[in-house]
């Protein structure tokens, strides 16, 4: 992958050593540390559009997760546990911790959202604000699985499936199944939204059998694992209590499901929640409004 263009100027690369493997992350910037998660089948590189202006008041760790860009292939288990957001979110504590900041501020888009609301159920000590782009909690995804929402969101079921089905169709032709995925959920219902650049980086990583199993391994997960937890924090009646922001493109997944911040309101006590003018790539379609409703939640 080091023909891949660097889209974050100025920005260092860290390789960090945690107990379930190395983690990548650039980081740059000044002030309070923020971390950035990225989702399916996306890498670190989804935010480099709103880097250069988040870096100007915050330090930036813009990580792979497990299995994903440039981050190591954690081994895979009969129970899912290991792709678990779970075992994501302690990963990225660790990974956090290694980098000096063992208190931070979090947002995450996609499957990163969902390891990021996660860390924060987990571990409510380790954050000061959580911001989610685009998604709503698993176990409210699960039961909104009726026959007009699975046609959305089908990669759900699909790459839950037992392998090596999934693994084996899309790696017959990654590169068509990425672009049509991504294509379908952009405003444009086109790949315009990316910089091409930004596209090769997630074109390699889908190109991996490796990574491959590894994002069919974060949905089986998403399936068992992650739906159960859920379940056991809602039912409990544990809710996130630090700020949060919840944020969803206009046309983007999570309103299509319901109505975001009502569903964001049964699992947080304060949260607060708007529309971005997107699809589901908040930080590659509206980039503007993007960094404002970041940069006035985490800076206010």
């Amino acid at each position: 992958m080091s023909d891949l263009a660097d889209l974050f100027p100025g920005f260092g690369s860290e390789w960090i050593n945690t107990r379930h493997g190395r983690i990548f992350a650039r980081t740059g910037g000044k002030g309070s540390p923020l971390l950035l998660l990225h989702g399916f089948s996306q890498t670190h590189v989804m935010w480099h559009r709103v880097a250069p202006k988040l870096a100007e008041k915050f330090s930036l760790v813009i990580a792979d997760l497990p299995g994903y860009g440039w981050s190591d292939v954690p081994k895979s288990d009969p129970e899912h546990m290991m792709y678990s957001k779970r075992t994501m979110a302690k990963t990225m504590v660790d990974a956090m911790e290694q980098l000096g900041h063992v208190h931070f501020a979090l947002a995450g888009h996609d499957r990163g959202g969902r390891v990021s609301y996660r860390l924060a159920l987990d571990h409510p000590g380790r954050l000061s604000k959580l911001a989610t782009l685009d998604i709503m909690p698993t176990y409210d995804y699960w039961l909104k699985m009726d026959h007009q929402f699975s046609l959305k969101v089908y990669h759900w079921p699909f790459l839950a499936q037992a392998a090596p089905l999934p693994e084996t169709l899309l790696g017959a032709n990654p590169d068509f199944y990425l672009k049509n995925k991504l294509a379908s959920w952009s405003h444009t219902k086109d790949l315009s939204v990316f910089d091409p650049r930004a596209l090769e980086h997630y074109l390699a990583g889908f190109r991996d059998p490796l990574r491959i199993h590894a994002m069919c391994e974060d949905y089986r997960a998403g399936a068992t694992r992650d739906f159960e937890h859920d379940k056991a924090d809602k039912d409990a009646g544990k809710k996130i209590t630090i700020p949060m922001l919840a944020l969803w493109g206009q046309v983007g997944i999570a309103q299509s499901a319901a109505t975001p911040l009502d569903v964001w309101k049964t699992w947080a006590t304060n949260v607060r929640g708007q529309p971005v003018k997107s699809g589901h790539f908040l930080t590659e379609e509206d980039v503007e409004g993007t960094s404002e409703a970041l940069l006035e939640f985490f800076g206010g």
